[in-house]
């Protein structure tokens, strides 16, 4: 992990000064511009800060180019995905507390060949899937029962159910007391959901 190397506070600055710059503008500052936020009189001086952070694999530069300045591949992994901030209630009202963490939430859903799907239709939204939400797949050629599942019915139609098979047949049960639940002899499980994506505005 790079929180383990050790930084001087000028270098953890300089760093964070170079983030900024490539995360507000897509590229590095040049040494004349670190020189002049940080009042370093002498490009020697700035890159030796700069030599510093790229031993200790913070940056990667490119010789003779004078925007070369990159963040490596390990802090732009530890970057990935947004602040957690804490928790919020969402019942009783509790105190704010504030997390320094972050949670990767492409990690946490996606697997190898996961894709998304657009839900149309309200058939499942007493398991909190609703129209217009965006669920993540992960392929499957089996389910177990009470799973939600994409599945394929014997007259090629897809749908998004909870997964059920009985004796004699197979159960696609909505999650919505208003709809009832579709039988067919037959039906091919497409893929397992295992996370939901909601846009609110």
């Amino acid at each position: 992990m790079m929180n383990d190397v050790k930084l001087t506070e000028r270098q953890k600055k300089i760093l964070d000064f170079i983030r900024r710059q490539i995360q507000t503008r897509g590229y590095g500052p040049t040494i004349r511009e670190i020189g002049h936020a940080f009042d370093i009189a002498s490009p020697n001086g700035v890159v030796g800060h700069l030599n510093a952070l790229e031993n200790k694999g913070f940056i990667l530069r490119t010789v003779g180019k004078n925007r070369s300045i990159e963040l490596s591949r390990e802090i732009l992994d530890e970057q990935r995905g947004m602040p957690l901030a804490g928790t919020v209630a969402a019942g009783e009202l509790t105190e704010a507390i504030e997390q320094d963490e972050r949670i990767d939430i492409e990690k946490m859903l996606n697997r190898r060949n996961a894709y998304a799907l657009l839900v149309n239709g309200d058939s499942m939204i007493d398991a909190h899937i609703c129209d217009g939400d965006f669920v993540i797949v992960h392929p499957a050629r089996t389910a177990n029962a009470g799973d939600i599942v994409v599945v394929q019915t014997d007259e090629d139609q897809a749908t998004l159910k909870y997964w059920f098979p009985e004796k004699k047949r197979i159960r696609l049960q909505p999650a919505n007391k208003r709809m009832k639940p579709i039988y067919v002899k037959d039906a091919r499980v497409i893929g397992i959901v295992h996370g939901v994506v909601r846009r609110v505005k």
